[in-house]
């Protein structure tokens, strides 16, 4: 069958109003399968970049996920994270500043981009890094953002580490000490996991190992690799039928199947992955596959909306395993329809979606593979 690309405009909707913006569409002569194929462009990603931006330094509301100890613990939450006291919660926070480096990574001439410097580098100063990690250190607080915000906290130190840029050069060693704590956490914590959770929301544990084991590829680290490398086998090697028509449950922004499978397509050679994915996902081998995506009904509910999110992450996890992988190219495109579904609901959203969904957007179409 013979396969032409075209240029369609699809909506995507901009701080005020709905902006057209071009995708690719593969169509076959029959004219049965249209994919429309997400990518960012200078507009898109000026329009993403307004949520961190706002997000990062609005304090309220916030959601501390705070053990109080005494009086003293009974603070505002730029006075316990002065780095990351914005966009509702921490991991929230984190992960809003990752989506800003990396929008000014891949577009320096962003019309916001000075704005963007000068948050960056208010927020991740020496000073506030080492208030955030007194905060871990506290007496209480050992096990706070295991392992969710951990794994963001790497993702944005990896995305610093591999941008040649004297301002992430700076960030990057501003946030090492943290970055460091959360490497010797994981390391620490790892062994004494008896279990996985496999859950669809934050305690995720393919999840927080993928983007781990993601950081320690791209910086070398060794141990941590090793470590992640071996608990991911002792954990899922011998799954077989992930009930993925279970999913997703009615809150869930991580598709525990999909999450795991592509953290397996990490750490597996080929021929491994090939022979495990068979007997956990068997019936994503079918060409004609197809999974239908999250559908929210009230985007103001900050648990419903959630379903948003599981669209952009199932999105990420089906591209990963379809790498290399020719006979998994179908799954691309049940990814692409993921991503559209979601995308055009996310920059004109209530707050409850617009605090986080932007990062997840823009990690689900990092992950679209340059055609």
């Amino acid at each position: 069958m013979i396969k032409k690309l075209l240029c369609i405009c699809v909506l995507i909707v901009s701080c005020n109003e709905k902006q057209k913006e071009e995708v690719s569409v593969i169509e076959t002569e029959k004219d049965t399968l249209k994919v429309q194929i997400p990518h960012l462009d200078l507009h898109a990603a000026t329009n993403l970049s307004k949520l961190p931006l706002k997000c990062i330094v609005q304090e309220y509301p916030n959601k501390l996920n705070q053990t109080i100890g005494g009086d003293e613990d009974l603070k505002s939450p730029q006075a316990l994270h002065p780095a990351f006291y914005g966009c509702f919660d921490w991991h929230s926070a984190v992960h809003g500043h990752w989506s800003l480096v990396s929008l000014l990574k891949q577009f320096p001439d962003i019309e916001n981009k000075s704005e963007i410097g000068a948050l960056l580098l208010q927020n991740i100063s020496k000073e506030n890094i080492q208030q955030e990690i007194d905060y871990f250190d506290g007496p209480l607080n050992s096990s706070y953002e295991r392992t969710y915000g951990w794994a963001w906290l790497l993702k944005l130190a990896e995305e610093l580490h591999t941008w040649d840029n004297p301002l992430a050069k700076q960030l990057e060693e501003n946030l090492m000490p943290l970055t460091d704590l959360m490497v010797e956490k994981y390391i620490e914590f790892l062994p004494k996991l008896n279990y996985p959770i496999r859950v669809g929301e934050h305690p995720n544990t393919a999840f927080g190992l993928s983007f781990a084991y993601d950081y320690a590829k791209t910086v070398g680290d060794e141990k941590l690799l090793n470590v992640i490398t071996q608990r991911a086998k002792d954990f899922y090697l011998d799954d077989q039928g992930c009930p993925l028509g279970w999913e997703p449950g009615g809150f869930d922004f991580l598709s525990p199947c999909l999450e795991e499978a592509a953290l397996m397509k990490r750490i597996l050679s080929k021929p491994e992955f090939e022979k495990w994915f068979s007997e956990f996902l068997p019936p994503l081998l079918n060409p004609n596959f197809q999974l239908e995506v999250g559908i929210v009904s009230d985007r103001s509910d900050g648990k419903l909306v959630h379903l948003d999110g599981v669209n952009f992450s199932r999105a990420w996890s089906l591209l990963k395993i379809a790498e290399g992988m020719p006979q998994l190219a179908h799954l691309q495109q049940i990814a692409y329809k993921h991503i559209n579904y979601s995308l055009p609901n996310i920059v004109d959203d209530a707050y409850e979606g617009g605090h986080w969904l932007g990062s997840f957007a823009l990690y689900a179409i990092n992950s679209v593979p340059n055609e």
